[in-house]
């Protein structure tokens, strides 16, 4: 389906994997040619490929490729284990299905738990990994069982996953509108990409995100070995951008000051950019939140992008 936009056409294709097909979303710059530089966007936990039109509107003469995730959106049918090293090898079937030998990555939410991943076990693929409030560890209780450990991160969000709805209005009406995240960015972006969240289930209609996924992916993040062996061989140029507010527009967000500040004394080659007046969501899905981050997207997408005959 090919959708045209201020500064991008859009369409959508499916990509081969193990276990079915992954749905990846195409935003093309009107004039693209072969030389068009290319990044690749990777959404959170529960969300899907729609979370980043606003996004795609700062990066004008970038190809913007964004798949929805195994357990997600039109890939959510996919059979077979999940986790951090499954969805990064998944994304790598989508370059060599676009013919794209490497580009910068911009991973958001466990997005850039995946990226880190990534950039460690393709790293040929990946020329900068930019991290946006997401992709270093979380400060989480030890000792949680696995619905514990998605209460506590997640909250409201995973409950989410297991409610039924009678249509998009309801939807709206029932989790939405009432969500402290959005309650100043409502847009038709935000309102596309909830009705592409609902898929049928006989008379009524659930989320797309898998909620087992979800769980098997959020213990893979807290508590597996592919990011920590990751994180301790970083061998690309890494960005993390914080956000002040989380999930609930709470704050502290998901790195609370003391907790991020020993987070990256650890790591001391990314460099930390902080951002002002954004919560978890809302630095990707409304328009304040994009703007914010753009030029830094611009400046990692330059940087990152192969020179031609090198």
């Amino acid at each position: 389906m090919d959708v045209s936009m201020s500064t991008h056409t859009y369409r959508t294709l499916d990509v081969p994997v193990s276990g079915g097909s992954l749905r990846v979303g195409v935003w093309e710059p009107e004039d693209a040619t072969d030389a068009t530089p290319s990044v690749l966007a990777i959404h959170g936990v529960t969300a899907s490929h729609l979370a980043w039109p606003f996004v795609v509107d700062q990066l004008p003469g970038v190809r913007v490729i964004a798949p929805d995730l195994r357990g997600r959106g039109r890939s959510n049918e996919l059979s077979g284990p999940a986790g951090l090293s499954a969805h990064a090898d998944d994304v790598v079937a989508v370059l060599d299905a676009l013919g794209v030998d490497s580009l910068p990555v911009i991973g958001h939410s466990m997005g850039g738990f995946v990226s880190v991943v990534l950039a460690h076990r393709h790293p040929d693929r990946i020329t900068r990994v930019v991290l946006i409030d997401g992709g270093l560890p979380l400060d989480v209780p030890a000792g949680l069982g696995a619905e514990q450990l998605v209460s506590a991160i997640l909250g409201p969000t995973a409950e989410r996953l297991s409610r039924r709805w009678a249509g998009v209005e309801d939807y709206i009406a029932g989790f939405w509108r009432e969500h402290p995240a959005f309650a100043e960015v409502w847009s038709e972006e935000l309102e596309r990409y909830i009705a592409y969240d609902l898929v049928p289930e006989g008379d009524a209609f659930r989320p797309a995100t898998s909620y087992q996924t979800t769980v098997d992916d959020t213990i893979d993040m807290n508590t597996g070995t592919a990011l920590p062996e990751a994180l301790a061989s970083i061998r690309h140029p890494m960005v993390f951008l914080s956000v002040p507010r989380g999930l609930q527009n709470e704050e502290p967000g998901l790195y609370a000051p003391d907790h991020l500040q020993n987070v990256l004394a650890a790591l001391p080659s990314v460099r930390h950019i902080a951002l002002d007046d954004l919560n978890h969501y809302t630095v990707v899905m409304s328009p304040q939140g994009a703007a914010a981050i753009g030029d830094v997207l611009r400046e990692e997408v330059r940087a990152g992008t192969p020179i031609a005959g090198r």
